[in-house]
């Protein structure tokens, strides 16, 4: 028997020992039996062949590597496996028998004993398994055997058999034993490794699937690596779904920088980090709170972190319902909690400062610390019996500060009960009701009362005149209403500021109410408008109306004398209209209306005047009422038609006209604005007027022009206060040159000088938006009123008009010709062009040339004239000068 046999011997059943042992490696589990009868038939099996294909030699004796073999079975399958395989193998050897059947017995039995005591050692940590070791143990082993060989032998067959065997058993088999023992114990321990990571994987999944917070991996990308998830609820779609899927697929950008920041910061950190947000999920919107660690990842993959998200919605909602109590306990309302004998438990800080207490000196008192000793025991019985009855009492009710000083406050109390209806806790809330009863204290002084004068005001005024009517019916006593106002208080206003004006008004208060009776009653109305009430005048209207009289003229000497401020002397007198009352039957406005139509009377009667109540002030009343309606519908109907005056130039002839508005009124026929301007701009409907007569007079200039023989001629139209300083109105007359489609240049807009005075800046850059576009400007009534010359230089000018009250007393008059010479001289001085109105007769014609004036406007050269007219009268005028010429 050579070694290279048993080398080769032992290869082979160390290869099919491995491949049993890799295939099978469940045979070593305790309670796997299957596996270790597999094992020991595999084991057994691997021996048989080797004695299949080992020589038999000389002595008689196999030599091959099962010894090898039942060792290792034995040391690592354990009794079962080493048994069934020492079975197997001592079966075969007795059959193939032969003179070494005896030791091939023992060879078999052998190293399964050993095998078995090297285990059972191993297990009790008295040797350890490794190469060495092992080689040790089959260097044993196999002198063991060939001693059994020896001793087993016949004859000195033994002895034989030992020399022909002992050289390859000693060198190959301890080899051989060590190293299937080392691959053994190599897979064994890897397979008890695996069994143990799938173990440690089933009790992590058992214990995730337990847990009911969210596990996911998330590489630095943000891609879902993993999810696990008992509680679906917590999620916000399939987990299928969701894998390999990115944060930006389910959630908004802003949510999705954070989380990837998270995620990096993470990556970057050896300890876990925390993160709160709130997500949409399949149970509604959740708070979560996030700790993530980094997770190991194989080489060439993205960095990933592992992530758990607990459900911290009742908690966080929790939080916010005990901050809210907490910050709703400590409001601006005072709060203290009681025992059920009301002994005070808690107190927040606005109890301290609204009561004075603080909360060591208030806790352990009774609410009788409180108790400001104003109300009486039939108050509080009514109050606690609230309290036990509907488990609440809220009312006003007055309690006492530390400083002994007495408020008032609104207090609600509110009973606390446990399971059993027993109250255990009472909590109060108040607060200090102080500001707001002094604040209804000044909004009924502002509701009533004059905030200037602090006399009372329309309203208050209206309800005592109802009671003093009443009052007069009943007892058959008059009473008298008189309207008063400060004549030319505007002036004052003007001239001295409105400061000085309300330090006049107060001062007249104070005379009007010197002046009459505790029992009567002074009002202002607002601006410079008073009115005092008398009453209990008596049953006669002669003697009633004398004593009104009587106190209403003390009341104008009283309002004549100066009203001194300082180092000024103001005067401002009044008028005064009265009215009667009480012995007949009118509302209190009906009142009101004849004491201010009385009082208008005065004033037109020269000021500083008292008037008694006319009827036929009424019926003028009415008149106008009727009138301003008619002017509605007038404007409604188009019954508003301008007409056109003349203006001729010395060598040109007729070079325009002035539109005039007159009133096609269907019963009255044609008025002029005397009979109707002035109770347009009382009615406030002058700005509908303007803005007709503007629409209109563009609307003419636009059909002259497509008439050649008329497109020359231009068109003035007289401005208002109104309509110039109107927000939109420079806007309003390009849209209407626009709309139109007239020339802007043959459209001139006459401005008055008063009409400048009131706002002269604003006035000049209007009109110099306009003159950009080609509007031409003139000043109308020119040398009447009161212009700056400053402020002239720096208007968008055209021409200057002079007014006829010059013209009318030319050629006689020499203060007159004075002042059309300056105006002429002026006018040409400052490149402007000037136009006389009012001109009547040639003489006037003829000074006006004389003095450098060639435009005019006047009866001479025409009346105003329909636009029919007006054009007959244009052809008419070129007729003529064609056949002069």
């Amino acid at each position: 028997m050579t070694l290279n046999a048993v080398v080769q011997n032992a290869v082979m059943l160390l290869a099919l020992c491995w491949l049993l042992a890799f295939t099978t490696r469940s045979w070593n589990r305790s309670g796997q039996l299957s596996a270790q009868l597999l094992a020991g038939l595999w084991f057994g099996s691997a021996c048989i062949i080797g004695m299949l294909i080992t020589s038999v030699g000389h002595t008689g004796i196999i030599l091959d590597a099962r010894t090898v073999v039942l060792s290792m079975a034995g040391l690592f399958g354990g009794p079962l496996v080493a048994t069934i395989a020492g079975t197997l193998a001592g079966g075969y050897r007795l059959w193939l028998g032969g003179p070494g059947v005896v030791p091939g017995l023992a060879n078999v039995v052998l190293p399964i004993a050993l095998g078995l005591a090297y285990g059972c050692a191993y297990r009790k940590r008295l040797l350890g398994i490794g190469f060495w070791q092992l080689l040790a143990f089959g260097l044993l082993l196999h002198l063991a055997a060939l001693a059994l060989i020896a001793l087993m032998l016949p004859n000195g067959l033994g002895a034989a058999a030992v020399r022909e065997a002992a050289l390859p058993a000693l060198l190959a088999l301890p080899i051989a034993t060590a190293t299937l023992g080392v691959l053994l114990k190599d897979l064994l321990e890897r397979d008890k490794t695996e069994q143990a990571l799938r173990f440690s994987e089933a009790r992590l999944r058992a214990i995730t699937q337990a847990m009911p917070d969210l596990l996911m991996v998330l590489d630095e990308d943000g891609r879902y690596l993993e999810i696990l998830c008992a509680e679906r609820s917590l999620l916000y779609d399939d987990p299928s779904k969701l894998l390999g899927r990115r944060l930006h697929d389910v959630m908004p950008e802003e949510e999705e920088r954070r989380f990837l920041d998270f995620i990096q910061l993470t990556l970057n950190s050896d300890v876990p980090q925390l993160i709160e947000y709130c997500l949409p999920t399949q149970g509604g919107l959740k708070v979560f709170e996030g700790r993530a660690l980094p997770l190991e990842q194989p080489e060439g993959q993205k960095r990933a972190v592992v992530w758990l998200s607990r459900d911290i919605t009742e908690r966080v909602n929790s939080e916010l319902e005990r901050r809210i109590a907490s910050i709703a306990f400590e409001s601006q309302q005072g709060m203290l909690i009681t025992d059920a004998q009301s002994r005070i438990l808690r107190v927040n800080r606005a109890f301290t400062r609204i009561s004075g207490y603080s909360a060591a000196e208030a806790i352990g008192q009774t609410t009788a610390l409180l108790a400001s000793g104003k109300h009486g025991p039939e108050f509080y019985r009514a109050m606690w019996s609230s309290i036990e009855t509907t488990g609440v009492w809220e009312g006003e009710i007055w309690n006492r500060r530390k400083s002994g000083e007495i408020f008032p406050e609104w207090l609600t109390v509110s009973a606390v009960r446990n399971a059993l209806g027993e109250v255990t806790h009472y909590v109060a809330a108040f607060t200090d009701i102080t500001d707001r009863k002094a604040a209804e204290e000044r909004i009924h002084n502002l509701a009533f009362y004059d905030p200037l004068t602090g006399l009372p005001n329309r309203r208050l005024l209206l309800d005592r005149l109802h009671q003093a009517m009443a009052a007069s019916r009943r007892g058959n006593q008059l009473g008298a209403l008189m309207f008063i106002d400060l004549d030319n208080f505007k002036n004052i206003n003007d001239l001295h500021g409105h400061q000085t004006g309300d330090q006049v008004l107060r001062i007249a208060a104070e005379r009007l109410h010197a002046e009459v009776r505790a029992s009567d009653t002074v009002a202002r109305l607002g601006g410079d408008e008073f009115v005092v009430m008398l009453e209990n005048l008596g049953d006669d209207p002669l003697r009633a109306a004398g004593q009104a009289e009587h106190i209403g003229m003390k009341l104008l000497n009283s309002l004549d004398r100066p009203y001194r401020l300082a180092d000024l002397a103001l005067y401002s007198s009044a008028s005064i209209g009265v009215v009667l009352f009480g012995a007949e039957a009118s509302s209190s406005d009906e009142l009101m209306k004849r004491a201010d139509m009385s009082m208008y009377e005065a004033k037109i009667s020269g000021k500083n005047a008292l008037r008694f109540f006319d009827p036929r002030m009424q019926l003028a009343v009415q008149e106008r009422l009727r009138l301003e309606e008619e002017i509605r519908l007038g404007l409604k109907n188009g019954e508003f038609i301008l007409n056109f005056q003349p203006q001729l130039e010395q060598t040109e002839g007729i070079i325009g006209a002035e539109a005039l508005v007159r009133w096609q009124h269907p019963l009255r026929g044609l008025l002029t604005p005397a009979a109707f301007i002035a109770q347009a701009e009382h009615a406030g409907l002058i700005h509908t007027l303007d803005q007709q007569v503007l629409a209109q007079a563009c609307a003419q200039l636009a059909r002259w022009a497509e008439t050649p023989e008329f497109a020359h001629l231009s068109l003035s139209v007289n401005l208002s206060a109104h309509l110039l300083y109107q927000d939109n109105f420079v806007e309003g007359v390009l849209e209407l040159l626009e709309r139109s489609g007239a020339d802007p240049a043959r459209l001139k807009l006459e401005l008055t000088e008063t009409l400048l005075l009131d706002n002269m800046p604003e006035a000049i850059a209007r009109m110099t938006r306009l003159k950009q576009h080609g509007i031409r400007f003139a000043i109308d009534d020119f040398g009447t009123g009161y212009s700056s010359m400053s402020y002239l230089q720096q208007l968008p000018l055209d021409q200057l008009k002079i007014d006829q009250t010059f013209i009318r007393r030319l050629p006689d008059d020499s203060s007159s010709l004075t002042i059309v010479r300056a105006i002429c001289a002026l006018a040409t001085g400052l490149g402007l062009e000037v136009i006389a109105e009012g001109v009547e007769s040639e003489p006037q014609r003829g000074m006006l040339l004389a003095n450098g004036c060639h435009r005019y406007q006047g009866y001479l050269f025409g009346r105003p004239l329909s636009a029919d007219a007006f054009e007959e009268l244009v052809r008419s005028t070129e007729a003529d000068d064609g056949v002069t010429a």
